[in-house]
């Protein structure tokens, strides 16, 4: 279902809502106690859900999205209260209900009946000793289906109406044996097991490839037409947003900063920070001013074939990967995750892996970087084969090319100051002397303009996006020629996004520097490359200049991942303000 397909469908529901809407907050204020004192997280929210109608509330992290949706289901955090303002449920069984206040006994009447929960991690969420089955029938329990006959029936019914085979089979399963998009489907059938009215989708999509992302908000909405459900939507995402919702609540630091029809808020937004969450959300406009470098077809072109007009620069290439295969265990148990890859990429340019999960992206990017020998085909940086290194010339080669990766939370030791964790690759490859590695911290953090006073401080103290540069600092300051970027913007907020897109860009260009940009996000993969290969399956299914893949992509893969891209609605330009 398009998204064109989806506004239309969303404007007949809206002729039989009901006047009086399912959820209303008004003036709702939220508190929490910390060893600091009390913490405002919430002020003087107000806005409404209506029945068969999306509500989306956007707005990046620590902005109080995630805060309403829990005070809404009764489930905020022990140190977390309602302080002012009120949220009233119109239920079909017992009418009007206020929500503020309400003992736990009525809340477990109404969590699972009324009003239905899909949280956002699809990993954490199931219980891994538990079947499918069990979990998706607690609420059906709780809730008095009396036989078990009927509540294994109503299991089955509900694995078969978000699309998953064989639910029989499939429910006696345990969520190891899920893929993620799978996991989420379960947790939307366990939310829409006793039929509520009121659904809480919690980022429901933002761990998912941008396939799985649209097959799940597809199945939503599906299910929000045949019902008449009302569904309150938290998400960073703005083209989600724009694609999905009737309504919008932009939030930012606990307040409404601008609310209104999707139509109107995001086509012609009043205030200066939704203006500004457009402005840097890749779905929507050019992000990154940077020189897009002209690049020949080289060896293993795919679907797209050899791309025309190389220029001198396309001439010195840097790297050379030919027929990658990488396979792991042996005989029966043997995976292959990459098989035949073959890429060049220009000295002083971006070239994308893109793919879903399991596609091969980092496995390849890992073989590039030296840190895994792949079974077969050879991998050239420079001058150096690099599946033949060992010793110390592998340890010297890791000095020409670094990785990012895609958790800032992870990557950085928590106990080392940010200035210790800059330090440390100076020390293991021997550079400089003690006051000269101070001076190439302090010049390390102005690169990614960061204060140098950031140097005393420790990971916790810094923000994702803070992190992220420190990271990529940490990458720079030995000289590579050549960075890999695994998923290195992805666990990040919008507007840090693009601080980061743009910061990579300057480097580049001021440096030289060479990427490979490991994504399956394609708006942003968009922004910043120059060439791109697309990997499905470890199969390499196209190749070519990341312009040419766009705006004509021959596989039938890539067509599905470009056509999944969220944010059509606006950028088609369809809404009729």
């Amino acid at each position: 279902m398009n998204a064109q397909a989806n506004a239309h469908t969303r404007a007949n529901a809206h002729q039989h809502s009901h006047t009086a809407p399912l959820l209303s907050i008004r003036d709702l204020a939220v508190q929490y106690r910390t060893r600091q004192g009390h913490v405002d997280a919430v002020r003087g929210v107000s806005f409404e859900v209506r029945a068969g109608e999306v509500t989306a509330v956007v707005g990046e992290s620590g902005s109080g999205k995630t805060t309403v949706a829990q005070s809404v289901i009764g489930l905020l955090a022990s140190n977390g209260s309602i302080t002012a303002g009120s949220i009233t449920l119109n239920e079909r069984r017992l009418g009007t209900t206020e929500l503020v206040g309400l003992p736990e006994r009525r809340w477990r009447d109404l969590r699972g009946r009324c009003i239905g929960l899909i949280p956002q991690d699809p990993g954490n969420s199931l219980n891994p000793v538990q079947s499918i089955g069990k979990s998706i029938s607690e609420s059906l329990r709780i809730h008095g289906k009396p036989s078990r006959g009927e509540v294994q029936d109503r299991v089955h019914s509900l694995l078969e109406q978000v699309g998953i085979d064989n639910p029989i089979k499939r429910a006696k399963q345990h969520p190891h044996e899920f893929s993620g998009g799978m996991r989420q489907r379960v947790l939307i059938a366990a939310a829409l097991a006793n039929d509520p009215e009121l659904i809480i989708a919690d980022e429901p999509t933002s761990a998912l490839d941008v396939t799985v992302q649209r097959t799940v908000l597809d199945l939503i909405d599906r299910l929000r037409e045949e019902t008449g459900t009302g569904v309150l939507f938290i998400t960073h995402d703005l083209a989600v947003a724009a694609d999905r919702a009737d309504r919008v609540v932009v939030m930012r630091g606990g307040e409404v900063q601008e609310s209104g029809a999707a139509a109107q808020v995001l086509a012609q937004p009043s205030s200066e920070y939704t203006k500004q969450l457009m402005a840097d959300a890749p779905s929507f406009g050019k992000l990154v001013e940077r020189e897009t470098i002209e690049v020949a077809g080289g060896p293993g072109a795919g679907a797209v074939g050899a791309v025309s007009g190389a220029s001198a620069a396309s001439e010195a290439q840097l790297v050379e990967v030919t027929g990658l295969r990488q396979v792991f265990g042996r005989g029966a148990d043997a995976f292959v995750a990459v098989d035949d890859v073959s890429f060049s990429i220009a000295r002083g340019s971006t070239h994308a892996l893109v793919g879903e999960s399991g596609s091969g992206k980092t496995t390849t990017g890992r073989a590039v970087a030296g840190f895994s020998a792949p079974t077969a085909g050879a991998v050239r940086v420079g001058d150096a084969e690099v599946t033949s290194l060992r010793g110390a010339a592998l340890r010297e080669y890791r000095r020409t090319t670094q990785m990012v990766y895609q958790n800032p939370y992870g990557s950085l030791d928590p106990r080392l100051t940010i200035g210790q964790t800059l330090t440390e690759p100076l020390q293991n490859f021997r550079i400089g002397t003690r006051g000269e590695r101070a001076d190439r911290v302090a010049h390390a953090l102005e690169v990614v303009a960061l204060p140098p006073e950031f140097a005393s401080r420790r990971p916790r103290e810094l923000s994702g996006g803070q992190r992220q540069r420190v990271a990529i600092a940490r990458a720079l300051i030995v000289e590579p020629e050549l960075v890999v970027l695994d998923e290195a913007v992805s666990a990040l907020d919008v507007t840090v996004q693009a601080q980061i897109l743009r910061l990579l860009a300057r480097l580049q260009s001021e440096l030289g520097l060479t990427y490979v940009f490991i994504s399956h996000d394609l708006a942003v993969v968009r922004q910043i490359a120059d060439t791109v290969t697309v990997l499905q399956g470890g199969k390499q299914v196209e190749r070519g200049a990341a312009e040419a893949v766009f705006a004509n992509p021959q596989h039938p893969y890539t067509q599905r991942l470009i056509e999944a891209i969220p944010g059509a609605s606006l950028t088609s330009g369809h809404w009729e303000i």
